[in-house]
């Protein structure tokens, strides 16, 4: 463990006085409920506090949102990451899963006549380079226009991939932007709330609109599926703890279904966009969209974007995505929810249950 962890998250036998979750700028259930102070108040009475990893110094908060080496961490963010550090031996355990649709498009100039998959064949398609340790700004782009191009029966091998370096210093899809503005390039894959506004501001013209495929498939992304992990040591130590976590997660999930201005407000925090490139970015009834569960479907689905990462070699293992999930802290979850649930109403009991 590095020097720089904070004591108070360090694994011990004891009850941790520290809990840290993270997430990334788009909408989570962790967002929500930490937006509300919901784990403050299911944690307060035992003296544990928990904190965003936001919180702490950049250069922990950065490694750690990455690598999840620390073991008092819950993580609601990509699963490029999230596969990346379980291949290299991090022991996190999958215990949850979102798929919140979060505008995914490619992008041509103005004028382009550009409208459909099957014309970016042959086009020079934009793949940004960053240089971190996991490149899921790259890992991004690769599968966005992998999904585009698969509408029109075509693979990567259809185009020109070009290599766009990152902008130091400059704001998301900066880079590519610029040189898809500047003609050195035909096409760029965006998403997200941030994009919305960025392409508006360059004059970029929507070509494909991912969202609107039929097929989830041709969705799958470093945010679809969103996985919430947590380490191995965590829930072995202290399972109830996770128990409780993901109580508050499903609680403000819950929340949020009712909630769709109440949401937008927050998802503009989280995002740093404003309520147009909010609204552009994410389709009415999202709020509705962020409950976890570990479904067939949505673990068939994280399958099919591990093997697309480690066939572009952004793992270096492997990943089992069945043997890395425990639905088990889910389903207690739930249980603890309907428990508490019955005894607010006076129910007794069921038996047996």
């Amino acid at each position: 463990m590095p020097s720089h962890t904070p004591a108070a998250v360090q694994a011990s036998p004891d009850t941790p006085d520290t809990l840290w979750f993270t997430r990334c700028p788009v909408p989570t259930a962790t967002g929500i409920a930490a937006d509300q102070g919901r784990f403050a108040r299911e944690f307060a009475a035992d003296g544990i506090t928990v904190r965003s990893l936001q919180d702490a110094p950049p250069d922990v908060a950065a490694d750690h949102h990455y690598t999840h080496a620390l073991t008092g961490l819950f993580r609601e963010g990509g699963n490029v990451p999230a596969l990346w550090a379980r291949s290299r031996g991090e022991r996190t355990r999958l215990i949850g899963l979102t798929w919140i649709e979060e505008r995914q498009v490619v992008l041509v100039r103005a004028g382009s006549g550009i409208t459909e998959p099957g014309q970016l064949r042959g086009l020079r398609l934009a793949v940004p380079r960053h240089g971190i340790g996991i490149d899921f700004w790259r890992a991004m782009a690769l599968a966005g226009l992998h999904g585009a191009l698969s509408l029109a029966g075509l693979t990567l091998d259809d185009a020109e991939l070009v290599d766009v370096p990152a902008l130091p210093g400059s704001g998301q899809w900066a880079a590519e932007l610029a040189a898809l503005r500047d003609g050195a390039v035909d096409a760029v894959y965006v998403k997200g709330a941030l994009a919305v506004e960025a392409a508006r501001r360059v004059g970029a013209e929507v070509a494909v609109e991912l969202d609107t495929a039929p097929d989830r498939r041709a969705r799958v992304n470093n945010g679809t599926p969103r996985p919430v992990t947590v380490h191995q040591r965590l829930l072995d130590e202290h399972p109830d703890l996770v128990t409780r976590f993901l109580a508050v997660l499903l609680e403000a999930a819950d929340w949020a279904a009712e909630h769709p201005a109440e949401v937008g407000r927050i998802l503009q925090a989280e995002t740093g966009a404003g309520a147009e490139g909010v609204a552009g970015a994410y389709a009415a009834g999202s709020h509705r969209t962020l409950h976890l569960d570990l479904s067939e479907e949505r673990l068939d689905l994280l399958a099919q974007q591990e093997r697309f990462l480690r066939r572009h070699g952004f793992l270096a293992a492997p990943v089992d995505v069945r043997g890395w999930a425990d639905p088990e802290p889910l389903r207690a979850a739930r249980e603890l929810l309907e428990h508490r649930r019955r005894s607010a109403a006076g129910e007794q009991p069921v038996a047996g249950g």
